[in-house]
């Protein structure tokens, strides 16, 4: 039994100080935002607590899906990988960036500089996404669609070369329990201003070539959807905010989920639990088989 914990979008607090120039930038509005109303929705203590959770669940990995900063400061990429070595050593942690940490062209390399002993494949290739980590029986491959954008955007894209290399990997690896991290959902309908903008091709190649599961965030709500590929459905699942508080119209109360995964090719099995924010507590909200 191999257990994984996913979680997303911590939007790591408080927001440090910008410097006059740093603003000069749609960074003026997303700062704007953060002290106008994000702040109040991304605490703490929530994340804190969901931290203290998910450490004693003792997953034997954790998956974290992007936007661990809000608008890609220089000073917010340092805190954030001290954050990522309290939470676990690089070989126990996967993280995949979202838009929120590729927010501006300034800082566009940081979260590859600051965070890559997470965000580095077993095989150390200089080209960096998609890249594949195998913890076990399972095979954790990394995408990035975060890249910058104008104001009032916050959509993603691959690219073909991610597509292209995708499709390569995924049959090589199909002795394997396949995990596609990625942080915008690849299913579902949302904004246009938030969308992944090659989605279509995206699931062109997962439905040829098949993968057990597919992780995101970005939405900031509990979501399960299902992929028919030519392998059988495929689990496509959303987590909350990792540091939402309750009250907020458009977010879900934080929430991770844990992944109990068993078995061999042709015979895997994945239970899913999501534990998260009810009642000032973090507890179990939902159990389902997704495999098996």
């Amino acid at each position: 039994m191999f257990v994984l914990a996913h979680l997303s979008d911590p939007h790591l607090g408080p927001m440090p100080r910008p410097r006059l120039a740093e603003l000069a930038s749609k960074r003026l509005l997303g700062y704007a935002n953060w002290h106008l109303r994000r702040h109040a929705c991304h605490r703490g203590d929530v994340l804190d607590a969901v931290v203290a959770d998910l450490t004693a669940a003792a997953p034997d990995h954790i998956a974290i899906t992007g936007d661990l900063i809000n608008v890609a400061l220089d000073e917010e990429f340092a805190p954030a990988r001290a954050w990522l070595d309290r939470l676990g050593p690089p070989d126990r942690i996967t993280v995949v960036p979202g838009n929120h940490d590729v927010y501006v062209r300034a800082t566009v390399h940081h979260a590859e500089r600051f965070w890559e002993a997470r965000m580095r494949g077993d095989d150390q290739s200089p080209d960096l996404f998609p890249f594949v980590r195998r913890r076990g029986a399972l095979a954790l491959i990394g995408l990035s669609t975060a890249l910058p954008t104008g104001p009032f955007l916050a959509s993603g894209k691959l690219g073909g070369a991610q597509m292209a290399r995708l499709a390569e990997l995924l049959p090589q690896l199909k002795d394997t329990f396949r995990i596609v991290l990625v942080h915008h959902p690849p299913l579902g309908r949302r904004a246009r201003h938030k969308r992944l903008v090659d989605a279509a091709p995206l699931l062109r190649v997962l439905e040829e070539h098949g993968a057990e599961l597919v992780l995101h965030g970005h939405d900031h709500v509990h979501a399960l959807r299902w992929l028919t590929a030519a392998s059988g459905r495929i689990p496509v699942v959303g987590v909350p905010s990792s540091s939402a508080g309750p009250g907020h119209r458009h977010d879900d109360p934080a929430a991770y989920n844990l992944y109990r995964i068993a078995g061999a090719p042709g015979a895997w099995q994945c239970e899913m639990i999501a534990r998260g924010l009810r009642d000032g507590a973090i507890v179990e909200l939902r159990r389902q088989a997704l495999i098996g």
